[in-house]
């Protein structure tokens, strides 16, 4: 079986370095250790979620040129398969900004590594149960 893929965006290498050692190779016990995807570029995202390879989408909202809520919103707007999708904002207030993306959950910056590992391995339990090709095709 193989570990749910989890793809961080920012355009700031920093940043994503925050997310992942917010959230660890093993957000809880019962999900297993998970594998990241970074992506420093919208067109990395997209490919990633075309290719059906992100089982859970991290977007930070400040990146630039564009930022994570509005690639959330093009995301629910334009994919055939969407993945759970956390939106990073840097002020609380902004909120509302990642419910009109049609974010699934929200972290604000500084991230607490409780919160964002909770919230990970909460997104991964509601994923239906994956499989290898290899295991898919035997019999």
């Amino acid at each position: 079986m193989s570990n749910p893929v989890v793809v961080v965006y920012s355009h700031r290498q920093d940043v994503r370095e925050r997310i992942m050692n917010a959230i660890g190779r093993r957000p809880a016990p019962d999900v297993g250790r998970i594998d990241f995807l970074e992506c420093a570029s919208v067109a990395d995202v997209l490919m990633a979620i075309d290719d059906q390879v992100a089982d859970l989408v991290i977007l930070d909202g400040e990146a630039q040129p564009t930022g994570g809520i509005g690639i959330s919103r093009q995301i629910h707007q334009e994919a055939k398969i969407i993945p759970p999708i956390i939106l990073t904002v840097r002020r609380a207030a902004d909120r509302w900004l990642a419910t009109w993306a049609r974010a699934d959950e929200i972290l604000v910056h500084p991230l607490d590594p409780v919160t964002a590992a909770e919230t990970v391995a909460s997104l991964l339990r509601r994923l239906p149960a994956r499989t290898t090709p290899a295991a898919a095709g035997s019999v």
